[in-house]
């Protein structure tokens, strides 16, 4: 536990929150300032800061519970669908804790999670694919 970081705070007990989901290794809550009701927040208990940096067995474990928490969700508030994702670094989040945003998707929504679109270069294609693999 990280004592200044508000997720640790709520696994703790010392911050409060509407718990939806806890097994022994991950929390799902509310979303404090929810983008729409039942916007979800899924995180591992231990202290990790990046969902892409927690090993196999935390990720998957996050992964499950996001899964469990959005059937839950679905049969309880009938969405037409969800947005589920994660942010890392200092350019997209304030909360230095793992954590995957679950998002039930209404059609009269006003959320915008839309991404300007390019087009690739089958050669830029090419060179990157041959990159990304030489570090796996």
């Amino acid at each position: 536990m990280t004592d200044d970081c508000r997720f640790c705070q709520i696994v703790a007990g010392e911050r409060p929150a509407h718990v939806l989901f806890e097994d022994e290794r991950t929390l799902a809550f509310l979303d404090r300032n929810p983008a729409v009701t039942g916007h979800t927040i899924v995180i591992p208990r231990e202290h990790e800061e990046g969902v892409l940096t927690i090993d196999d067995s935390t990720s998957a474990a996050v992964f499950e519970t996001v899964r469990r928490v959005a059937s839950a969700l679905d049969a309880t508030l009938e969405p037409d669908g969800f947005s589920v994702f994660h942010t890392t670094g200092p350019l997209v989040g304030t909360v230095e804790h793992a954590h995957v945003h679950l998002v039930p998707r209404f059609t009269d929504d006003e959320v915008s999670l839309s991404l300007p679109r390019n087009s690739i270069e089958p050669e830029e294609g090419d060179a990157l694919t041959a990159r990304v693999r030489e570090q796996r």
